[in-house]
């Protein structure tokens, strides 16, 4: 769309500023909204402000809105949200500009904003209670709202610039500006016209959400109404068929210079000096056959701005996202027994007793707490404990010698049965759900199924190195006792049936636990980067990147082996294709990492850095967000505190910290070659002599 104008005779000459002073600042607002009418005149005002914007794309003006921690626990609160099914969806590829597709995109972003806030509404304000929002699309001619389909049928579809979500109000059926919760635009093809340096949508698009922005700020600054929408920031939407993004705005609307005859000047000005504007990434909101991916990054952005601006109306929820997503665990467990189960009694031979309840076509919630069964008794793993594992060469029995954690998940040191040398780490999996898979414990699917899947890419690809950890077995547990899964697939009613299984070789001790018992020196630090850095390069050269680099996922193998090497383990977050996302965390996470939620060429290079700098020296800052996570690396960097601190253990380490600082962020590859050899030098003098201390080099 060009731009949006009213076309109205009062835009072009009107009383001078100071005959207006008379009537307050009240009259010169509204005066300042009635000549405020043309999107496109703003564009052209803000050109040379966007263009010094592209030309400095490291520039802070466009900041992420929401941290990346608080959309995880927002995620976590939404578990049990329940969003209402959409009827009409998007056309998967926006490649026709046809009425068709566009009236259809249309009808299809009404419902998602409206499964969205009425979603949000009863999950966390009043569940029950009828939703007080509605949602129409505007019509630019005369800035006023109608209900999609009404507006398409009456020849209204090429006039359709926007799509709102507005508090319900009776008395004025086609809407009130002072009333907008938040603003969809709907622009064709948006993820690819966004910049390659920059990855901003083009000046027309930004420019336009600004317009509709102080639009709203100005009604709302007017608004007659008690709750102070006035005091929030905007929320604009850019949507596509496929993929979307939110622009955050905002700003102290008194700096607004109201100039009635100057109006698009002074909405620039204040946007040059004034405005703060924050813009999420663009990504996939609905998939290929048009629904919604409710669970997925991008929607959560999307429904964390809807979330945001109810708050401006309702004030808090009654159900806080902490208090939602603190019970995260807790629905974990809960869900886990909510399996028609009896008490579970082991008898003699390890077999399980249930009570088989008669079968209902109806779904029936039943509440006997006589024969409640704890999680804990249900999958209770013990040292001595035997299981057995079914893959497609028939089943294995490991028992269990040695029970570890990886700081969030237990993982299990057991022996083959048949094969009482071979230690292999188990990995034990959730119990998959009866009722949706996206319940499961999504740690323990990183962990398990994701990893299985990563090791066997890794297989077919013939990657082949001492320092990744092999694939000894993979697959469904056998359950003790007669199983009753029905013929055509699924689980039956044991509480261990269907539960995946990954057995991988060799095992080792954690880097972790090296440094809590004092045994990672400069020579572990020495070695155990040209190790990780190996298993780095293998996995590169067929686009695969690691994502998780930290001490509880490095291993340091001593059984069976001449000299003792270490291997990088825990690969569940491995990026394998580009829609991949890597695990976070505060210490260890690559900049990157943290800021887009993707890793660039040198963030696995980046958190081994991290790994030796925290497992040398210690002391770990205390990091509770993301920004102070970014500012700890900004200082840390800055200052050349990681490299000074590295330099006391050996010159080359120093060095290859230098090399990655050089590399953060930018799309150069790492050279693996000549930063293996020169460790391998020091690791040959070590070697071969003991006595001699390392040489820098």
């Amino acid at each position: 769309m060009e731009g949006i104008s009213l076309g109205q005779e009062s835009a072009q000459s009107g009383p001078k500023r100071s005959s207006l002073s008379s009537v307050g600042r009240s009259s010169i607002r509204k005066e300042f909204l009635h000549r405020f009418v043309d999107s496109q005149i703003l564009s052209s005002n803000l050109e040379d402000w966007f263009e010094t914007i592209l030309e400095n794309p490291e520039s802070d003006i466009f900041d992420v809105p929401f941290d990346l921690v608080k959309l995880q626990e927002f995620d976590y609160a939404l578990e049990n949200a329940s969003f209402q099914q959409l009827v009409r969806m998007p056309s998967a590829v926006y490649a026709s500009a046809s009425d068709d597709v566009e009236s259809t995109t249309y009808l299809a972003i009404e419902d998602f904003l409206h499964a969205s806030v009425k979603g949000l509404w009863e999950a966390f304000w009043s569940e029950g209670e009828p939703s007080p929002f509605s949602v129409a699309c505007l019509y630019c001619q005369n800035m006023k709202f109608y209900p999609a389909e009404r507006a398409i049928a009456n020849g209204k579809l090429e006039g359709l610039c926007a799509t709102a979500i507005l508090l319900k109000n009776s008395r004025h059926p086609y809407g009130k500006w002072d009333e907008i919760l938040e603003l969809a635009l709907l622009r064709p093809d948006i993820r690819n016209l966004l910049s390659e340096s920059s990855r901003l949508p083009p000046l027309s698009i930004v420019a336009e959400a600004l317009y509709f922005a102080i639009r709203i700020f100005l009604s709302r600054s007017l608004t007659r109404t008690s709750f102070p929408l006035s005091s929030g920031p905007v929320f604009i939407l850019l949507l596509d068929s496929q993929y979307g993004g939110v622009l955050k705005i905002e700003g102290d609307l008194n700096k607004l210079d109201l100039d009635v005859n100057n109006v698009y000047e002074c909405a620039a000005d204040w946007v040059k000096k004034h405005a703060r504007i924050a813009m999420s990434p663009i990504d996939r909101i609905w998939n290929k056959l048009g629904n919604a991916n409710w669970g997925d990054i991008g929607t959560l952005q999307l429904l964390f701005a809807t979330f945001q601006s109810i708050t401006q109306f309702a004030g808090m929820p009654k159900q806080s996202i902490e208090d939602l997503a603190a019970d995260h665990s807790s629905r974990l467990h809960a869900r886990r027994t909510e399996r028609q189960l009896g008490d579970a009694i082991v008898n003699g031979q390890g077999l399980y007793c249930f009570q088989h309840r008669g079968g209902s076509p109806e779904i029936v919630e039943i509440y006997d707490e006589s024969r409640r069964v704890e999680p804990e008794d249900l999958m209770k793993l013990e040292i001595g404990t035997v299981l057995w594992l079914e893959d497609p060469n028939g089943q294995k029995g490991c028992q269990i010698n040695e029970i570890r954690s990886d700081g969030e998940l237990s993982y299990y040191v057991a022996t083959f049965v048949k094969v009482p040398g071979k230690a292999v780490f188990l990995y034990v999996g959730a119990r998959p759900s009866q009722v949706e898979p996206a319940w499961e414990d999504m740690n323990q699917w990183y962990q398990v199924q994701r990893q299985t899947k990563v090791l066997k890419v890794m297989k077919q690809k013939g990657l082949s190195s001492k320092y990744i950890p092999q694939l000894s077995a993979s697959g469904r547990m056998v359950h003790p006792g007669h199983c009753m899964r029905p013929n055509s697939g699924g689980n039956c009613d044991h509480p261990w049936c269907g539960t995946p299984l990954l057995a991988t070789s060799p095992v080792g001790e954690p880097v972790s636990d090296m440094v809590r018992s004092g045994r990672f020196g400069p020579d572990e630090a020495i070695k155990c980067c040209h190790d990780c850095l190996s298993a780095l390069a293998t996995v590169s050269s067929v686009g695969i990147r690691h994502g998780d680099i930290r001490p509880e996922n490095v291993i340091c193998v001593t059984s069976g082996v001449r000299h003792p090497y270490f291997m990088l383990i825990g690969w569940g977050h491995a990026v394998l294709e580009e829609r991949d996302r890597p695990a976070m965390n505060l210490h260890f996470s690559s900049t990157h990492a943290l800021q887009e939620g993707k890793l660039c060429s040198a963030s696995d290079a980046e958190s081994l850095v991290y790994m030796l700098y925290f497992s040398s020296f210690g002391d770990q800052p205390e990091l509770d967000s993301v920004e102070g996570a970014l500012q700890w690396r900004e200082t840390a960097w800055s200052r050349r505190l990681i490299q000074q601190k590295l330099g006391d253990i050996s010159a080359v380490l120093k060095a290859f910290a230098d090399y990655v600082d050089s590399l953060c962020g930018t799309p150069y590859p790492l050279d693996y070659d000549i930063w293996l050899r020169r460790l391998r030098r020091h690791i040959h003098e070590e070697e071969h002599g003991k006595e001699a201390e390392a040489s820098g080099s």
